[in-house]
């Protein structure tokens, strides 16, 4: 029963890695995030008056996801506030319709302040008009209030959304919990007492402080929640403290200081206590870089080139497509038919002629009753059309070619530019690298010897803990294949060495191959061990499918997809991750071994040393072609 139950339990592990790489789960999850996202926000109350920080949201966003927040405020609005709410709706309204119109242009990028001031102007023009036409009594001072926020809130999101920062994520939990401290999913558990609780134990200090503070400007209880969050964070210092003495942490606080306060409210307990439990389980908060001496200077100028190749990056990216001039492509076909033509000074039709449209290039099997005019010599003219069709299909496809040297080249640049910024982080990071607990035991099995084989298995250490095994697959056999598969390991092998990540130097491969016209000449099984942790991140770009042996059987990871260099603008490799950490015995194959072969090989001998499976493996590819077959076992061993 056991056995079975955990067979059961890795399934279901296995499943849920699946969705988490699938990327119908991922737009399911962003849209469910948006929507929540805006409809939390627009419960967030000051003064027992709505605010528009779910304005500020929307006007950051763009496309798809400013309707979804659209949708979740202006419900959040409605349920929440009721008739108090209808100036929200003409806020969310206005919000939407600035963040559809400009946010996908370039003025936005060269004009930073534009949507906080949109936003601004949306919230005093309606302040003005309730107060003028509807006479509402709220203050004018709550409107000067609404108007500041929004503006704030809407530089906040802008920044968020381009990337991490961590003073502006602690300004974001400050947000968010004086939103959720008005959600109550029972009469005595608050969404924001939950995010409070959970903040405090996981959570940096300024974060923590924003958090009480947000509580107390949204005054839902009498008992000051920035002495309590900042109490229970002082726990942190305490010597060989325990996951549960932590996780009482913000509850304990709060009873001691609802006592020496005197003023007794019980509610804010169940949220604390259930929030501080599950910020237990969470990873401790991300230390800001400091920067100083030359190494300050050097984390400042990794910083100012990744912004350099961001922004030419994104110039690139907003260079316009020159269109096609297929007017003047029939012009030069008239003028080539009639400049020969015996009737040329008598043709009624010349004027005509010389305005026809693009249009009759589209029309693939042309003929003379198709033309819109008279032509004694149709034929020659229809010979000169016929070649500017010819033409114009020639100009697109360079066009198109165009566009993937293009996009190849702004690939590269946001590569380089996330790969500088990472090691402008790594500086700060240097002396809190954690060291390898396991040691990775690696063997390689062929068919064929290594000058032969079109197999390259290459494995290696790389930076902070990983180590990386490839298998590239050349397309064919004999040297040309080794040759292939050696230049594209090779190439990964640098990449990997110098910190670059995995992806990103899949993606590099990638783009060489479809602008070499190399499409499908390997394919590429890349494993990322963590030593650290036993964890194993699994990329295949075309790769047949591994497996993973433990003493339950074996389970099949991954499957076969289109191999890299088909398109530089899709990316086509699948990822899977996993652990290695109790023993198991990870396989991966080339494609000279059958798949259903392999499945019903590593089931039968799991459990078996390696080497028997390896050699059974590869008599399944023996027996299906005279194609390469490597078979390539990772193990990783408690280290000494």
């Amino acid at each position: 029963m056991m056995i079975s139950l955990d067979a059961y339990v890795r399934r279901g592990k296995h499943t849920l890695r699946r969705l988490a790489v699938d990327p119908k789960a991922h737009l399911a999850g962003r849209i469910a995030a948006y929507f929540a996202s805006g409809f939390c926000l627009s419960a967030a109350s000051l003064g027992n008056y709505a605010q528009p920080f779910a304005v500020g949201l929307i006007c950051a966003c763009t496309g798809w996801s400013a309707v979804v927040t659209a949708v979740g405020s202006a419900l959040g609005y409605i349920l929440f506030w009721g008739s108090a709410g209808y100036q929200s709706l003409l806020w969310v309204t206005a919000a939407l319709a600035a963040a559809l119109l400009l946010n996908n242009r370039g003025i936005v990028d060269r004009a930073p302040l534009l949507l906080p001031s949109v936003a601004a102007l949306i919230l005093s023009a309606s302040g003005v008009a309730f107060q003028t036409w509807i006479q509402e009594t709220v203050p004018v001072s709550i409107y000067i209030l609404r108007v500041l926020l929004g503006t704030g809130a809407t530089m906040l999101f802008i920044r968020v959304l381009q990337g991490r920062d961590p003073i502006l994520e602690w300004l974001t939990c400050g947000v968010a919990v004086l939103a959720l401290a008005q959600i109550r999913v029972l009469p005595f558990l608050s969404l924001g007492y939950l995010a409070a609780g959970c903040m405090s134990v996981a959570g940096a200090f300024p974060a923590v402080a924003l958090t009480g503070l947000a509580l107390d400007l949204a005054k839902v209880t009498q008992v000051p929640m920035t002495a309590v969050l900042c109490g229970s964070f002082l726990v942190r210092f305490l010597p060989r403290r325990s996951r549960t003495f932590s996780a009482c942490a913000p509850a304990a606080a709060y009873l001691l200081i609802m006592a020496l306060c005197g003023k007794w409210d019980v509610l804010p307990l169940p949220g604390l206590l259930l929030g501080g439990i599950g910020g237990s389980f969470l990873p401790g908060p991300a230390k800001v870089a400091h920067r100083r001496g030359e190494t300050g200077v050097a984390q400042v100028r990794l910083e100012l080139a990744a912004g350099v190749l961001s922004q030419t990056e994104q110039v690139l990216l907003e260079a316009p497509a020159v269109p096609v001039d297929e007017t003047a492509l029939v012009n030069r076909a008239a003028e080539r038919a009639c400049s020969g033509c015996v009737y040329r000074r008598a043709c009624k039709d010349a004027d005509r002629i010389a305005q026809l449209s693009g249009v009759l290039l589209h029309k693939p099997l042309l003929n003379a009753e198709e033309l819109p005019i008279i032509c004694r010599k149709s034929g020659r003219f229809l010979a000169e059309l016929h070649r500017s069709q010819e033409q114009l299909r020639s100009i697109r496809a360079d066009r198109e070619r165009q566009r993937e040297y293009r996009a190849a080249v702004v690939q590269q640049f946001r590569f380089l530019a996330l790969f500088l910024q990472d090691l402008s982080d790594q500086l700060s990071r240097r002396g809190e690298s954690t060291e390898p607990i396991y040691t990775p035991w690696v063997k390689v099995f062929g068919n064929r010897q290594l000058g032969e084989n079109g197999d390259r298995c290459l494995h290696f250490s790389g930076t902070q803990s990983r180590y990386y095994v490839i298998l590239v697959d050349g397309m064919g056999t004999g040297l040309g294949a080794a040759r292939e598969g050696k230049e594209a390991g090779v190439m990964l092998k640098r990449l990997l060495s110098a910190g670059y990540p995995a992806e990103h130097a899949l993606g590099s491969l990638n783009s060489l191959c479809a602008l070499r016209d190399r499409a499908g000449i390997v394919t590429v099984d890349l494993a990322e061990v963590q030593l650290d942790t036993g964890k194993v991140t699994l990329y295949k770009w075309g790769a047949a499918p591994s497996y993973v042996l433990s003493d339950v059987g074996a389970e099949k990871i991954g499957t076969a997809g289109p191999p890299p260099g088909l398109s530089v603008t899709e990316d086509r490799e699948t990822v899977d991750r996993l652990s290695l950490r109790r023993g198991e015995l990870l396989v991966l194959v080339s494609d000279g071994v059958g798949e259903e072969e392999a499945l019903h090989c590593c089931a039968t001998l799991a459990g078996q040393p390696p080497g028997d499976v390896a050699a059974a493996l590869l008599a399944c590819g023996q027996l299906g072609g005279e194609d390469d077959a490597t078979v390539v076992m990772i193990r990783l061993e408690p280290g000494t």
